[in-house]
């Protein structure tokens, strides 16, 4: 009868590289599903006026209207997270002064973080801000 030369350890780890593919496998071939991104506001498009903002203060955040089209920017301070007051030409934070500039970025600190942004999506007319 013929010796087999394969040892404990060559078979433990031969078992453990064919679980491991086996895994790598089935997730290969499971299909994923679509994340599902939260819908933080819903507005008209009608209902932002020209170079202005619509603010909703639930959600702190805000959706703008500029040459370029709508945006929007969350209301909470990237210095310490207060919730930042909306202005003809600015965004100022009540709590310690910092200041940005319509699209977000820091004027004034001591915030040194620009606002954050939000996806949006414009539908005939109909503005939804989602979670990003």
């Amino acid at each position: 009868m013929e010796k087999l030369s394969q040892s404990r350890r060559k078979f433990i780890t031969t078992l453990i590289l064919m679980v491991a593919s086996g895994g790598l496998l089935v997730r290969y071939l499971t299909p994923r599903t679509p994340v599902k991104r939260r819908v933080l506001a819903t507005a008209s498009a009608s209902d932002v006026p020209p170079d202005g903002a619509l603010v909703f203060s639930n959600e702190r955040l805000a959706l703008l209207r500029g040459d370029s089209g709508f945006y929007a920017l969350s209301l909470i301070c990237t210095h310490l997270g207060c919730t930042v007051a909306v202005t003809e030409s600015s965004l100022t934070c009540p709590c310690h002064g910092s200041r940005f500039d319509r699209r977000g970025r820091v004027e004034l600190g001591p915030a040194v973080t620009p606002l954050r942004r939000f996806e949006l999506d414009d539908r005939n007319g109909l503005i939804t801000v989602y979670e990003s």
